[in-house]
């Protein structure tokens, strides 16, 4: 099982042009703090959420707004 959160992150350092991304965190669910932050330009996180809706409609499900 896995954990995970999606927030902003504003630090500068995130990124290389400093503006603000999409902060996904992924953990094995138990061990907090060991896991893999992605900070996504919006651009990458609108391909996410593109490529998660159509693993949805692959499985027969409403992807949602």
């Amino acid at each position: 099982p896995v954990s995970w959160m999606v927030g902003l992150s504003d630090d500068p350092d995130a990124s290389d042009d400093g503006e603000p991304r999409v902060s996904l965190t992924l953990e094995v669910r138990g061990s907090a703090g060991a896991g893999i932050v992605a900070n996504l330009a919006p651009d990458t996180a609108r391909r996410l959420r593109t490529a998660i809706a159509a693993a949805l409609r692959e499985i027969g499900e409403q992807p949602g707004d």
